[in-house]
């Protein structure tokens, strides 16, 4: 190996063993050995790739990824218009519904996805809603922050959830103001407004796309008050990923602790609804949304709604 490939693989590695959620499970020597190995006569950085996959991929956390200079380019410079699934609106006899997608890319685009957000939330809320179904099953993940922005005022005031390393150590998420924070500091984006109904029931869905980060604002739901959850299992990443740029641009994005919800149950598999219910595949189904239906009954049925 050049000098050049070998600093760069070498700082990778190092970056792994330094960070990663599952560092005290792992044998380093055999995981550096083995990359060394695969990167003989390495020339330049690029030729390190394979390496470094096959390292990430013996770490066994199943979520961190290594995006080359032009994907990680591509993932994390793109500004965003607006977003499709990002959507609010009124149901029938009462609660509010708000859709979030995964949202990934500059301060911009985080920008723009609260501020679509927050105006999704108050269109649906402008009959004061009784309740809420928040609809997280396209949320494929990306950024938690942003999402926790548009939520915040319907998860309501305080301790939401919080990382939690290798070591057990815990970093607190909260919402004050209905905007979110980590460990009492603000992740941006200023107060939100406050949805008519203090405490409301919530509904939130879920299903097998609803991963990362989407999964983590599940994570903020789970033991909150009057909430339930109903759909699919989620996809089974409920962990947290920090991105490291390379010298080249290429960005090795690694997996450093597990989400836990507020009562510090952490989760590392898959997440269930309280309710499990799978789309029917006949046809005549085929407009249905079961999953909607029986969140907006389940909704109806609780005080708040049942006044209305």
């Amino acid at each position: 190996m050049s000098p050049v490939a070998r600093t760069y693989l070498s700082k990778a590695l190092s970056i792994m063993e330094e960070h990663s959620l599952l560092r005290h499970q792992v044998d380093w020597a055999e995981v550096r050995s083995k990359a060394f190995s695969r990167a003989v006569g390495a020339r330049k950085p690029a030729d390190t790739y394979g390496a470094i996959n096959v390292a990430l991929h013996d770490l066994g956390d199943g979520h961190s990824i290594f995006w080359e200079p032009d994907g990680a380019k591509e993932r994390f410079g793109s500004s965003v218009v607006s977003f499709d699934g990002l959507q609010g609106r009124s149901l029938k006899n009462g609660p509010g519904y708000i859709s979030l997608p995964g949202v990934q890319g500059s301060q911009k685009t985080y920008d723009r996805y609260v501020r679509q957000g927050r105006n999704a939330v108050a269109k649906a809320d402008r009959s004061q809603a009784c309740g809420w179904v928040v609809d997280l099953r396209s949320d494929t993940g990306g950024n938690m922050w942003p999402m926790l922005a548009v939520v915040g005022p319907i998860l309501g005031e305080g301790k939401v959830g919080m990382f939690v390393d290798a070591d057990g150590n815990k970093s607190v998420w909260s919402i004050q103001h209905g905007s979110p924070y980590l460990d009492g500091k603000s992740v941006g984006w200023g107060a939100g407004r406050s949805v008519a109904k203090s405490a409301p029931p919530v509904a939130v869905l879920t299903g097998k796309r609803t991963a990362s980060s989407g999964e983590a604002v599940v994570v903020a739901f789970r033991g909150r008050p009057d909430t339930r959850f109903f759909g699919e299992h989620t996809d089974g990443v409920p962990t947290g990923n920090e991105a490291y740029r390379l010298s080249d641009g290429a960005m090795l994005v690694l997996t450093e602790v597990k989400d836990a919800d507020r009562t510090g149950r952490a989760y590392d598999a898959p997440i269930p609804p309280d309710e499990e219910i799978v789309k029917d595949p006949r046809p005549v189904a085929r407009n249905r949304d079961e999953v909607l239906e029986a969140a907006r009954g389940w909704l109806l049925k609780q005080a708040a709604c049942r006044r209305q």
